[in-house]
């Protein structure tokens, strides 16, 4: 079965003049969707963009540290693990090459609560199950590293 996505992007960054030169433009866009809040983005600042806006770059580490949470969630309950409570500080790396670039490779940190101190080892355990059941891990070409922490409380 194939699913769809669909949102509208908006280039917000004329000022006046088109992209006449490099710099006279900006990259600010609006990303939308039915039903959805708007979301700012932009270039990365290296790039001359905004840095109170979201870049492509961020959008992606989120996208990776999101599907792992949901992915993981699924697990626990099928594993019967119970989660009070999940925190991620997700790092991308990219190489960038004359005007182009890539990602090298991402560490997710997920920090996972549990309610059962006997199920720490499934609960650290499962957290390959949701890299493998990951889409968005799944559909990159980089390399995506996980090192979690699993408390009691």
């Amino acid at each position: 079965m194939d699913h769809r996505y669909t949102l509208d992007l908006t280039w917000q960054g004329n000022r006046g003049s088109g992209t006449t030169g490099y710099r006279d433009y900006g990259r600010q866009v609006l990303l939308s969707a039915a039903g959805k809040a708007d979301l700012a983005g932009s270039a990365d600042p290296t790039f001359r963009g905004d840095a109170d806006r979201w870049n492509p770059e961020e959008l992606l580490v989120g996208a990776l540290a999101q599907c792992h949470l949901l992915s993981y969630l699924h697990s626990a309950v099928n594993h019967g693990v119970v989660v009070t409570a999940y925190a991620d500080s997700p790092v991308g790396t990219m190489a960038q090459a004359g005007q182009g670039g890539h990602f090298t490779s991402v560490l997710l940190r997920p920090r996972v609560r549990i309610t059962d101190p006997d199920q720490i080892e499934v609960a650290t355990r499962i957290h390959a199950e949701a890299h493998h059941n990951c889409f968005i891990a799944a559909s990159v070409n980089f390399e995506v590293h996980v090192e979690p922490v699993t408390e009691v409380g």
